[in-house]
């Protein structure tokens, strides 16, 4: 029994074994029979099954080569007309490096496999945009916004507290030795107008000055008009004004006590003497300090104060006034960056006419710059930020998308202002655009602004990196500057195992009898943008080697 029953696992594990391998058969079969046909159901000619000419760019790589191949035999190049699609060759290019262009059909020198021809007028043909299809449009949803001219003027807010316009205080001090009889302001904070009497100083220096002043004016004779000027100075000197001058000529009394006024209105921030003090030439008296306009010092972050500068208008609310707005400018930015909270701190000054703004208060601030120019702009979505640069994709009509770098200023509420690149009316795309992009990057696109003028580059410039590789290989064919070699795979670019070419090194750093066909070397090189590797160095594999069959 146990026979029997190993037999019947052995035949069902070949049964099953068979029907997966048949599986695997079919369905490769079809794979490449898929790979073969041409897109859009055109046959192997080049032609629809109605007879019609085919875009080429709805070809496969194998229909691309198998054109390259007939042009080869047909003696096609660059320039030519193809007769099999009626479309004018413009270049050969390899598909897996789209960069490099070529005028003769031909092998690729970067893989093994032929270049593919690229026809004027077809979709391939046209190097500079991406063409997709309305359906294909219409399933990404792509949609497009044309590009506008505006005042984009950022709408930045801060909060901030309310403090004392230091351009309104106004410092009171004593002009002359004296006392104190009467102070009519006893408190800080207290509430003055413009000319109120704020105190009354009796200064005993001024009553000797004026006596002798009077007297010269009652004196009758000649020449007395010097001594009466020079009293006069004396007055002055001592600490008089003009008024208080004024005011013993007419009264014809002297006046030993003064009364000193405000000399503006608002609030007592400083006292400093009471009645009966002794008061000094020079000793402040008091402060005061208006209210009819008021500063906050508003906390700006760093990265929005580039927009915040003198003139900038600016419109307050506070919680304590609620439903009234204030309105004033940014008077300065003052240079420091707080560390903790990497804001900088703008000085507004704001009116305040009704004086309901005291300092302490909280505010919350909007910087309104209307003063900016026009510029254009475009939604802020449709840009693609590559981190070396900024892109959007233009639609330019038919199913066409460009790329195209761009300089761009603010932003502000999904707006972008753009600097250089595009024009007003220009249509950009706003979504589905990353996936266009990375079409465009698969195809090789250059970007507008960086894309050079045909003929300034040549074939035989290119810039080569300093990083060298390494790999076994076995020379298949020499030319008079290249060697065609298999190799294995090389982990350090990721390559599999396949068989390309090399540029040799000079003659006279490697002479070429020193190669044949079948040798197996190491070899050392060097990748170059646009151009087939550099061959650094080449070292034979000594015939104790070669028993492992270049897999070293």
């Amino acid at each position: 029994m146990k026979k029997i029953h190993i037999a019947l696992a052995g035949v069902a594990l070949v049964a099953i074994s068979g029907g997966g391998y048949g599986l695997w058969a079919l369905g490769m079969n079809q794979g490449m029979e898929m790979m073969s046909a041409p897109i859009g159901g055109a046959n192997e000619g080049g032609t629809n099954e109605g007879g019609g000419q085919q875009d080429p760019s709805t070809w496969n790589i194998p229909q691309g080569e198998a054109a390259t191949r007939r042009h080869m035999e047909s003696g096609i190049k660059a320039g030519d007309v193809d007769p099999e699609t009626g479309l004018t060759v413009q270049y050969y290019h390899d598909p897996m490096v789209p960069g490099r262009k070529f005028d003769s059909p031909g092998k690729s020198p970067f893989m093994d496999m032929m270049l593919v021809p690229a026809y004027s007028g077809a979709d391939s043909a046209d190097s500079s945009s991406v063409r997709v299809s309305p359906r294909i449009q219409q399933n990404l949803g792509i949609r497009t916004a044309a590009v506008s001219k505006g005042m984009l003027a950022p709408e930045i807010s801060a909060s901030g507290s309310v403090q004392w316009n230091e351009r309104e205080r106004v410092v009171i001090q004593s002009r002359a030795m004296g006392y104190v009889e009467r102070l009519n302001v006893t408190a800080t904070l207290d509430a003055v107008k413009q000319g109120q009497t704020l105190l009354t100083v009796y200064v005993p220096d001024w009553v000797a000055a004026q006596e002798e002043y009077l007297s010269l004016q009652k004196m009758k004779g000649e020449n007395l008009q010097p001594l009466i000027d020079a009293a006069r100075q004396r007055m002055l000197q001592v600490g008089m004004s003009a008024g208080q001058i004024r005011q013993v000529e007419q009264s014809g009394r002297t006046q030993p006590r003064v009364a000193i006024v405000a000399p503006r209105s608002g609030v007592v921030t400083e006292l400093m003497v009471r009645e009966g003090m002794t008061v000094q030439p020079g000793m402040t008296l008091m402060e005061i300090n208006g209210l009819s306009t008021v500063w906050v010092q508003a906390e700006v972050p760093e990265g929005q104060a580039v927009y915040v500068r003198p003139g900038v208008g600016v419109v307050a609310n506070a919680q304590a006034v609620p439903g009234q707005t204030f309105e004033g400018t940014v008077q300065a930015v003052l240079p420091q960056v707080n560390s903790n909270t990497r804001t900088v701190l703008a000085r507004i000054e704001l009116k305040n006419p009704a004086q309901k703004l005291l300092p302490g208060m909280f505010v919350q601030t909007r910087f309104l710059d209307t003063n900016r120019k026009t510029s254009l702009m475009i939604p802020s979505e449709a840009v693609i930020q590559t981190g070396r640069r900024v892109v959007v994709m233009l639609s330019g009509g038919e199913g066409r998308f460009t790329p195209m770098e761009i300089k761009t200023g603010i932003e502000f509420d999904g707006k972008t202002e753009v600097l250089e690149g595009l024009e007003e009316g220009q249509k950009v795309v706003l979504s589905g655009q990353f996936l266009i992009d990375s079409e465009a990057s698969l195809r090789g696109l250059e970007i507008r602004l960086n894309q050079q003028e045909p003929g300034s580059e040549t074939s035989g410039e290119s810039s080569s990196t300093s990083t060298t590789h390494s790999t076994p290989a076995v020379v298949e064919s020499l030319s008079e500057n290249a060697v065609t070699v298999t190799h294995p795979p090389v982990p350090s670019l990721g390559w599999p195992e396949m068989t390309m070419e090399f540029r040799l090194p000079e003659p006279s750093k490697m002479p070429r009898q020193n190669l044949r066909a079948g040798d197996q070397i190491n070899m050392e090189f060097r990748m170059q943008e646009g151009d087939i590797p550099q061959i650094v160095n080449i070292q034979p594999i000594k015939s104790d080697a070669k028993k492992g069959g270049g897999e070293q």
